[in-house]
């Protein structure tokens, strides 16, 4: 004897899959993908350029007279003291007994890690006690900082530091 198959129950469907149906999926599933990758190159073109310097040749044959100058500079044993707070800069250039050097001139350049935009250059003032000074606010966030004094030397003086601002002081 056979065994007898039920007939299956009566499905029914209220809608149909239609190619409508797949060419909305497929235009939704590429356009979220073309967005994205048009936002990370909005975003890639609009930060930093990865440009560190212009000629990588002439700044290669450039390496081992800068690297002369700053073991010079090294030997001189002098310390440079950079302070910021309340939208003031403050950078005094001392020698190794603690006197400070005498400076003519002291220029800096601020700018963030890796965002040419917010690049800032000002020239420092005499202030009392043999430093150098200005006004300037900072957003916070990291800061590199690049002065270059004038201190007598063949070549000016450079100091390069990052500097953490958070809430207008700086550490």
């Amino acid at each position: 004897m056979m065994p007898r198959f039920r007939r299956p129950a009566t499905v029914t469907v209220t809608g149909t899959f239609t190619g409508r149906h797949m060419l909305a999926i497929m235009l939704a599933f590429f356009g979220v993908i073309i967005a994205a990758n048009l936002t990370m190159a909005i975003f890639a073109l609009t930060s930093w350029t990865g440009l560190v310097v212009q000629n990588s040749y002439v700044a290669s044959q450039e390496f081992n007279d800068r690297a002369q100058a700053g073991r010079a500079q090294a030997a001189l044993g002098w310390d440079g003291e950079l302070a910021y707070a309340q939208g003031v800069l403050r950078y005094t250039l001392v020698r190794d007994n603690g006197a400070p050097v005498a400076l003519t001139g002291v220029e800096v350049t601020l700018g963030r890690p890796a965002y040419e935009a917010d690049d800032i250059t000002i020239e420092l003032s005499p202030t009392d006690g043999g430093g150098f000074g200005g006004e300037i606010v900072l957003g916070d966030g990291q800061w590199v900082v690049r002065v270059s004094a004038e201190a007598g030397l063949a070549n000016p003086y450079l100091d390069i530091r990052r500097i953490l601002v958070r809430n207008g002081a700086g550490r």
